[in-house]
């Protein structure tokens, strides 16, 4: 079993999702980058369940009845009768999105240390954390800790997802992010990521300065695709040509696939020495992320489709 854990909000998405930027009308998206990425893993027909709290609201409902319809283990998931949060998210003329976030007293921050512990209480095969949840409390403290009590025993992914706009102490979370990267595993992050976690270096030194003890480092890089990083040196991954109509949770899926191919095969952490075998994971992911591009919102391709692409 995957778990994923993290927030899951709604994305009020303005225009008519066709990258045109228009004010026009919000359309409701479910969205939240954990929840795009075990909605991804269920589709690709991996076994996973999510971990976050979810309101008691009719977002919050769609937010369950889109995790149920993939097939996603809503086991783990807290109620809350906090509001759910939104996104407002604008759409580029390139089809990327800009976002603001309403986090304060709403639902993605609600998930104690209690409640977290209490679903880990079997580790998982793996665990993948990260996003606006991590800049939140008391979720934020209880993914943390979380993280402490089964990092041994579990392959742990992060992807961090940083949202520098969403955040009012960027030292502490810097901090609380560089704690979390010492029982990592494996950390999937994009340019601007790096960018923010090792500021002021280039790219790729930075994803080379979080290695160790995290085995590899992935770096996502939009249209031109990815770069799979490890001791041994570096594999570029071309990103497959699409028509873009957005590129709202084109990451998400890329992290959601990588980890389900991965676990797919039975791999674990000590296969993360094989750089041959992460960048077979990295094609299948980015091949994933641009079906994701090819369509309007966060919504990752079935197993089926992925066949149909070549996947």
């Amino acid at each position: 079993m995957i778990v994923v854990a993290g927030e899951a909000l709604v994305d009020l998405v303005a225009g008519d999702g066709g990258g045109s930027g228009s004010a026009g009308e919000l359309r409701a998206h479910p969205g939240g980058g954990p929840f795009n990425v075990a909605r991804t893993i269920a589709r690709l027909q991996q076994p996973v369940a999510y971990l976050g709290a979810l309101s008691d609201d009719a977002y919050g409902a769609m937010l369950r009845a889109a995790l149920a319809a993939d097939g996603v283990d809503l086991g783990r998931v807290a109620s809350t009768a906090l509001p759910t949060t939104l996104a407002l998210a604008h759409l580029g003329a390139d089809g990327s999105a800009e976002y603001r976030f309403y986090t304060a007293a709403t639902s993605a921050t609600a998930l104690t240390t209690p409640q977290a512990l209490v679903a880990l209480t079997e580790p998982p095969d793996a665990l993948l954390l990260g996003g606006l949840a991590l800049t939140l409390e008391p979720v934020g403290g209880a993914l943390e800790i979380a993280v402490e009590r089964i990092a041994p025993r579990t392959l742990v992914v992060l992807d961090p997802n940083c949202r520098p706009g969403a955040v009012d102490d960027h030292d502490a979370y810097r901090a609380r992010l560089h704690r979390i990267l010492r029982r990592v595993d494996l950390l999937k992050a994009s340019e601007e990521d790096l960018a923010y976690l090792v500021p002021g270096m280039p790219t790729l030194d930075a994803a080379r300065a979080l290695l160790n003890p995290a085995a590899a480092v992935i770096v996502t890089r939009g249209a031109e695709g990815a770069t799979v990083v490890t001791d041994t040196g570096e594999i570029a991954i071309p990103a497959p040509a699409v028509e873009v109509v957005d590129t709202i949770g084109a990451g998400d899926a890329f992290g959601g696939a990588l980890l389900a191919w991965w676990t797919e095969r039975g791999l674990g952490r000590e296969a993360l020495g094989d750089p041959a075998r992460l960048a077979e994971a990295a094609r299948s992911a980015a091949l994933v992320a641009a079906l994701t591009c090819s369509r309007a919102g966060a919504s990752p391709p079935t197993r089926a489709e992925l066949l149909a692409a070549g996947g």
